[in-house]
């Protein structure tokens, strides 16, 4: 009998592109080393346990590690393929520890400084955003980070297709190629964006009470809030 298993469509579009994803990203995210940099600066610097939520390739992973060389770090993602690419690059690191859950629905590591995750929650939907501010919120010990560092949807239709427009021309003036663009309109198709202050409202429901926007250029927002 074959078992068959129920793959998602996340897990089907970043298994699908998880050769090309490192590649890919630095050109098709106009503002990188700002975003990734306010993604790493908010992280307490004593953190010694850190959760990368949506690890992917462990593209942030590394970062982290550069900044925090002592800290344990909790690789989780949905995707194998993904992982596994991560495993290639940070496996022979011990404080390296890799899970694949679907973490809008999965339990959590406890008990860690900060949660932080880059391009992943917006594939959830707004009730699975609440449900991962909420498990964050769970996992994090008190004075404990959650960081997210993510595509958002403007506060009207009409500004989200001007962020989009802003985008397409922004990769392309830094040399974006058509494939890439299309692999990143591809991965797109599984985007449900929100606002900014839909989530941040959210976190503060979930029992951050400092939740902020800390960088944002377009499409492209880091938002943060501490667990008192």
């Amino acid at each position: 009998m074959v078992q068959v298993m129920n793959i998602s469509a996340t897990q089907l579009v970043f298994d699908t592109t998880a050769a090309t994803y490192d590649r890919d990203r630095a050109k098709l995210i106009p503002p990188h080393d700002d975003f990734y940099g306010w993604a790493i600066r908010l992280i307490p610097p004593a953190a010694k346990t850190i959760i990368d939520l949506g690890a992917g390739t462990g593209i942030l992973t590394a970062l982290i590690r550069q900044h925090f060389p002592e800290a344990q770090i909790h690789l989780v993602d949905l995707s194998p393929s993904m992982l596994e690419i991560a495993r290639e690059r940070l496996g022979h690191d011990s404080r390296m520890h890799f899970h694949q859950l679907d973490y809008a629905n999965d339990s959590l590591p406890g008990g860690v400084c900060a949660v932080v995750s880059a391009l992943s929650i917006h594939h959830s939907t707004d009730e699975a955003k609440q449900k991962v501010f909420g498990a964050a919120f769970k996992a994090l010990k008190p004075r404990g980070v959650f960081i997210n560092a993510d595509q958002v949807a403007g506060p009207t239709p009409a500004v989200t297709d001007r962020y989009h427009e802003l985008w397409l021309r922004q990769v392309r003036r830094i040399g974006a190629t058509e494939e890439q663009i299309k692999a990143s309109l591809y991965r797109m198709t599984d985007d449900k964006c929100s606002p900014v202050e839909e989530q941040l409202r959210w976190m503060r429901e979930a029992g951050f009470a400092d939740a902020d926007c800390w960088f944002k250029e377009a499409r492209f927002a880091v938002m943060a809030g501490t667990r008192l």
